[in-house]
């Protein structure tokens, strides 16, 4: 039985089988570590899914608060916009009733210089001695910025 001279035997049959196992191991261990990685991956993509889905949620959520603060800050301006146009057309009012009432007055002052004026003009009927043909003409200017009169008084 103990033949050296072929290499079958007791101890190389342990070999052979212990080189089987272990290559079982091995290749167990290698499916495991495929497995494992497939596993890793996978759980990976499902948190980066869970992270993009929490940050879309907070990026709309920011979106919504902007979009509000936003409008309140419009409606500011607006209404500020409206409390300096009211005022605006406050001042234009009261400034036209003014220089309404500074023209009306001085119509009143250049009515009564003409009417003075006409009153100095006209004197009494038995004070002008004039022809009968012949008439009396007079013109009455006011500065350029003023009410130009011209009066003709014919015979009487």
């Amino acid at each position: 039985m103990g033949n050296n001279c072929c290499n079958f035997g007791p101890d190389i049959e342990l070999t052979l089988i212990e080189r089987q196992r272990q290559q079982a191991r091995i290749a167990k261990q290698k499916r495991l570590e495929k497995e494992t990685q497939a596993a890793e991956a996978i759980q990976a993509w499902w948190r980066g899914t869970l992270v993009r889905r929490a940050l879309l949620a907070a990026a709309l959520r920011a979106w919504v608060i902007q979009r509000w603060w936003r409008t309140v800050t419009q409606r500011w301006a607006q209404k500020r916009t409206q409390a300096l146009l009211r005022s605006y057309i406050i001042q234009e009012q009261a400034a036209v009733r003014l220089q309404s009432w500074v023209r009306m007055w001085q119509c009143q002052q250049r009515y009564c210089r003409v009417c003075n004026a006409l009153c100095v003009l006209q004197a009494p009927q038995d004070c002008l001695a004039l022809p009968s043909q012949d008439f009396f003409q007079f013109q009455y200017q006011v500065p350029s910025n003023r009410i130009q009169f011209h009066v003709e008084i014919l015979s009487v």
